[in-house]
């Protein structure tokens, strides 16, 4: 079967429209998308593992039901097991393991009609910011090949970047969706705690840190698709408010006059925020209150070492929990030739903390939810950079050989006073990017990246509004308002041009 030649042209909505109307055949989506990742592949790395021969025995089901049927998709190899695929998570530790079964976030993607023909890219355990895991190598932004996509839904964000899918997975613990979204130009929200699934096995992910939906092009995809599969698990203990109507409803409803505080500085950090991403805060505050909006120079009071402490100590935690969950699933011990040396290191960081200090770690977080609910009784959102800078090259991150030395030496004799030191500086590092995105994931909030500039070199740097707790239907509205003052959905990179295809 032909590949349907307008697929570029169509959000994931539309392309679904057209094929409940028969119009078009899932099939001929299918051998678009397809023939898009032929293309663009070997040049952005964003799809690690191919399902193609299974997606289409089920495109040529030639099933009509549920909200997006037909659509081509991409699920990422992290949180989201897929009977039958390799779910590797990007670690040498779980080669090998191939599930038996679809995680719940499949089986509701499935269900929503979506054609899942790939699982995408991400950094070991979705530990960094970039997706340059050892395991697969890195993915590349399609706005520049020379520069990441961050991470860890990287090889998502790619591939919608790329014009592969209008849509993919993504799951956010700290910025997951959100900085990819920044960095390829895309829309990315994180729901509220407790809104998605990590079901059957799981009732959270990153003690509660994380949460699943996706990348999308535009607005109304993800308020559909948000529909489509939110809900925890039975059990879950985080249970945000049901929306009153559904999502989709909510795209193109008006926001009415909010009251929007804005920061241009970094939330969990000292160091100031690149010029563009500045410039960015200030762009998208002068178009919101050009739309009418309240709008103010305000910020939540923060004590940020204590709060990047808590977040280490966090993520320390489920970094060790994760090489005891690979032992479990393939019946080997992990060693430390398994992992990449910065897992281990941070590995070894949870290793080290005391369950007081995680416990501890856990109450940081609730005060600082406290403090951000305290904060929004006086405004409806937050908005600040999404990133600290534009996306930065390729190995912008990677170690320099005195840094290893000093991390291969805490590997072996990790002391504590030595390991503090490393720890104080690995974590400088790899949060200096990323200094605004991971306190939404310590309160729950919801948050999304929106694409409304691109600076003078042509790279998207994305905005990020952060709403109360569990008012993803504000969000939006707004959203929607902005992609309708400045839309972006074809505005889209080089490689993006499949007209040839």
């Amino acid at each position: 079967m032909e590949p349907f030649t307008d697929y570029d042209r169509h959000d994931a909505t539309a392309l679904a429209e057209l094929v409940r109307s028969k119009e078009v055949h899932p099939r001929e989506l299918l051998e678009a998308a397809i023939r898009r990742l032929e293309r663009v592949n070997s040049r952005i790395n964003a799809v690690v593992y191919e399902a193609i021969e299974q997606a289409r025995a089920d495109a040529d089901r030639d099933l009509r039901e549920g909200p997006f049927a037909g659509v081509p998709f991409l699920i990422k190899d992290l949180g989201a097991a897929y009977a039958g695929l390799p779910f590797t998570q990007s670690s040498r530790a779980r080669q090998g393991y191939v599930p038996a079964a679809d995680d719940d976030i499949v089986s509701r993607f499935r269900n929503a009609g979506l054609i899942i023909f790939g699982k995408t890219n991400t950094p070991e355990y979705g530990m960094a910011p970039v997706t340059e895991p050892e395991l697969h190598g890195p993915t590349r932004n399609p706005w520049d090949t020379e520069r990441t996509p961050c991470g860890s839904s990287g090889g998502s964000a790619a591939a919608v970047a790329a014009g592969v899918v209008p849509m993919a997975h993504g799951n956010d613990g700290g910025g997951s969706v959100r900085m990819p979204a920044s960095a390829c130009g895309l829309f990315g929200l994180k729901p509220s705690r407790g809104r998605s699934t990590w079901g059957p096995e799981y009732l959270e992910a990153w003690l509660g840190l994380a949460e699943q939906h996706a990348i999308t092009r535009t607005v109304r995809d993800s308020a559909r698709l948000l529909d489509a599969t939110h809900g925890a698990p039975p059990g879950a203990t985080s249970l945000p408010p049901g929306p009153g109507r559904p999502y989709a409803d909510e795209v193109g409803a008006d926001p009415g006059r909010l009251r929007i505080a804005y920061t241009t500085g970094p939330i969990l950090d000292r160091r100031p925020l690149d010029a563009d991403c500045v410039h960015a805060v200030e762009d998208a505050a002068a178009l919101c209150d050009e739309l009418g909006h309240d709008v103010t120079e305000a910020r939540p009071e923060l004590d940020v070492e204590e709060m990047l402490w808590a977040f280490v100590t966090l993520a320390g935690a489920e970094a060790e929990y994760q090489l005891d969950e690979a032992a479990r699933l393939t019946g080997r011990r992990v060693n430390k030739s398994d992992v990449e040396l910065i897992t281990w290191i941070i590995a070894l960081v949870g290793r080290k903390r005391t369950s007081g200090e995680l416990t501890r770690a856990l109450q940081v977080a609730d005060r600082a939810a406290a403090t951000i609910a305290t904060f929004m009784e006086d405004y409806d959102v937050l908005l600040s950079s999404t990133l600290a800078e534009p996306p930065w090259p390729i190995g912008g991150l990677a170690l320099e050989a005195r840094d290893e030395r000093m991390l291969q030496l805490v590997s072996r004799v990790p002391l504590g006073p030595v390991l503090a030191r490393v720890e104080e500086e690995l974590v400088g590092e790899i949060l200096r990017p990323m200094p605004n995105t991971p306190l939404f994931n310590m309160t729950g909030q919801p948050a999304m990246s929106v694409p409304l500039h691109w600076n003078e070199a042509g790279l998207p740097v994305g905005a990020q509004f952060a709403g109360r707790y569990g008012d993803e239907s504000l969000l939006f509205r707004l959203a929607a308002q902005l992609e309708t003052a400045r839309p972006w959905a074809q505005r889209r990179p080089d490689m993006a041009d499949h007209s040839g295809v």
